[in-house]
């Protein structure tokens, strides 16, 4: 378990710098692409430092770990633990909510050197008076460095005399070899060969929310009690109780913006709109505004203020989607046409995805001459936003926009806006999102509504959580979107629904719903499609939240289990268990100081029951082998008594899908 940040600074005014540079420094970690990208944390998590450090000949080497927080100008010292193959390692703890820098140091030990030979010649028998004195030439130049504490001054300089007399030679060698002058030595010692790392590497901290967070989609459009009747702002705050009841902190909508007429589509994509089709949120921009604008039917820029209030009295935050890219008749086709590409035939060019056409919307040409001045216009869309309350953005497509857009504009508002979120909504190929999470996205979209069968997801956990991605990519989970309905939820019946459910809330620390179509287990797709068919981003809604067949109560329990357990707080400390059955997929997750441990079994079969064989590696989890220990089952209230590591669960998919396991022991 890491320990504590250490406090102690240095008392040296300075290193020793030797002409000839004898140690070597490599492989510091962790480091995103050479230093170019920061790690990310939030206060209250550990950074785990690691470095190769080793120098020629026998000599020893000492390593220590250089923390600072950015606005800080001196450095703090912690010791680094020596391991394999000169492997060295230490921790830090984020305390603030600021950015750390860190680095690692080097240097030859040579009092550490000396008190191995000495131990060898004394067990050897052999003269050691002459190394005393050499000794004694160490003790008085740390004597020097010690600058402040008198009394370790006082001692190093008594024993470097006590060494250079001929008086009890096993006395002097005694001390010699002692703890406490070890620990001076440590401290006031000559750094011999003195060499910091290369860089100085950086960790973005973020506040907390960044790493835990339960998000709700919703259309505010569809929420009218009139049927068939637009929505409002007005009318979502009567659903911020039920929101706040079920467990969610942000509330995120689709675009707010003025929505275009020209080529607007009409149901189900089609190409022409009807009279009361209300068009795409995603065609931002009409006569009445932009990206900067309010849907006049949504209500007033107070009303939408109103509406954040409210929901910050209910402990939840507004998210806004923000999606660069215009309708045809978006205040910029005129006062800019510049930002867009421009076909031969004096048209400009609409958004494709071969076959698929979308004739609503215009896509933003950031190879655009004005680019300058396209960058501060858009960066400055999410500043107004900004200004007006919300610190939480999803962004739609991200990456079909230049990633040095992304680096400068998020670098920027996050200057003045230090606490804003970023959701990277950018379902491409893996480096594509990689890059994007490096560049200042916060939390990303992932490949998790995909992954299906026990070996997808402990292979994709595996990536998230324990390779370099687990520095810089904190993955949000969501089963649905309004643009996405994969296979298992169009085919596995409302078991597929809370199996998704407890997969996405207890595997990631960030995970999300579009609803009401999820508690609701809306299951029908546009034919040949992962698609909504009647999509509610075409038309307006009228839904009957509290359908008999809803999991809203199940969402509440499943979030509430995470409120109450710190460890389904972080994705980072997922450990993936066996089991007998391939259709039962079973892991754990426990706090540092093991005061929370979880055991999670889910059947991935959504048809059937199935039963099993699962093992908790209770020496990992410090239970023990020998012990009994209870199982308290978090969603159905059953308790266990179970005794060592492999134990039976059945699960009936019908009745429940999975097992949230709360291990306790006297």
């Amino acid at each position: 378990m890491p320990t504590k940040t250490a406090k102690k600074t240095s008392r040296r005014k300075s290193a020793t710098v030797a002409v000839l540079q004898r140690v070597v420094i490599e492989d510091v970690k962790p480091q995103i692409d050479g230093g170019a990208f920061p790690v990310k944390r939030v206060p209250g998590e550990y950074v785990t430092v690691t470095a190769t450090v080793y120098a020629d000949a026998h000599d020893d080497v000492e390593a220590v770990l250089l923390v600072r927080r950015r606005s800080e100008t001196q450095w703090r010292e912690i010791p680094m633990r020596r391991g394999i193959n000169d492997l060295w390692t230490a921790d830090f703890l984020i305390e603030h909510q600021e950015d750390y820098v860190y680095t690692v140091a080097g240097w030859i030990d040579e009092f550490s050197t000396w008190r191995r030979k000495l131990v060898k010649l004394w067990e050897a028998g052999q003269d050691v008076r002459l190394e005393m004195k050499v000794a004694a030439q160490l003790l008085d130049t740390a004597a020097v460095n010690v600058n402040g504490s008198l009394q370790d001054g006082r001692w190093l300089k008594k024993w470097a005399r006590d060494f250079t007399r001929e008086g009890d030679v096993f006395a002097s060698a005694y001390i010699g070899m002692s703890r406490p002058l070890f620990d001076l030595m440590k401290r006031f010692g000559e750094r011999k060969s003195y060499r910091r790392f290369t860089h100085e590497l950086t960790v973005r901290v973020d506040r907390q929310r960044a790493l835990y967070s339960t998000w709700y989609e919703l259309f505010p459009r569809s929420w009218s009690l009139t049927q068939g009747q637009h929505g409002t702002f007005k009318d979502c705050e009567r659903l911020l109780p039920e929101l706040a009841r079920m467990g969610f902190d942000v509330l995120y909508f689709p675009p707010i913006h003025p929505i275009g007429s020209t080529h607007r589509k009409g149901g189900n994509n089609s190409l022409t709109a009807g009279v009361t089709d209300p068009g795409s949120p995603w065609a931002v921009g009409n006569t009445d505004g932009g990206h900067k604008a309010i849907h006049a039917q949504l209500g007033t820029l107070k009303d939408f203020k109103n509406l954040m209030a409210a929901a910050a009295k209910h402990g939840i935050e507004i998210a806004l989607d923000i999606a660069f890219q215009c309708s045809p008749d978006h205040p910029y086709v005129k006062q800019h046409p510049q930002w867009f590409k421009w076909r031969p035939d004096k048209t400009i060019q609409y958004a494709e995805n071969p076959p698929k056409k979308y004739e609503d919307i215009y896509p933003i040409n950031f190879d655009s001459d004005d680019y300058q001045n396209l960058k501060e216009e858009l960066k400055d869309v999410f500043v107004y936003w900004l200004k007006q309350g919300i610190r939480i953005f999803r962004v739609d497509n991200p990456h079909t926009k230049p990633f040095p857009f992304w680096d400068e504009v998020i670098g920027a508002v996050r200057e003045d806006f230090p606490d804003v979120i970023f959701l990277a909504e950018a379902f491409t190929r893996p480096h594509v999102m990689q890059r994007l999470a490096k560049g200042g996205f916060h939390q990303s979209y992932t490949y998790f509504t995909w992954r299906n069968s026990r070996h997808e997801f402990r292979e994709y956990m595996h990536e998230l959580t324990r390779t370099e991605m687990r520095e810089y990519f904190r993955p949000n989970f969501w089963p649905n979107t309004p643009d996405i309905l994969p296979p298992h939820l169009q085919h596995g019946g409302r078991p597929a629904f809370m199996q998704r459910l407890v997969l996405a809330a207890t595997l990631s620390s960030n995970y999300g719903i579009y609803g009401p179509a999820f508690e609701l287990c809306l299951w029908e797709p546009f034919p040949g499609k992962e698609e909504y068919v009647h999509s509610e981003k075409y038309e307006l809604k009228d839904w009957d939240w509290d359908a008999p067949w809803n999991l809203k109560d199940f969402i509440t329990r499943i979030n509430r289990i995470r409120r109450d357990n710190p460890a389904l707080q972080t994705t980072w400390n997922y450990g993936p268990c066996e089991s007998s059955n391939e259709n039962l997929y079973c892991y754990h997750k426990a706090t540092a100081d093991r005061g929370n441990i979880l055991l999670i079994v889910v059947n991935m079969d959504p048809y059937q029951t199935h039963s099993g064989q699962v093992c908790v590696p209770v020496e990992e989890l410090g239970i023990g082998w020998n012990r009994h220990y209870r199982v308290h089952d978090l969603i159905s209230n059953d308790r266990y008594t179970w005794y060592r590591d492999w134990n039976y669960v059945e699960l009936d998919p019908f009745r429940c899908p999975a097992h949230i396991f709360k291990i306790t022991w006297d």
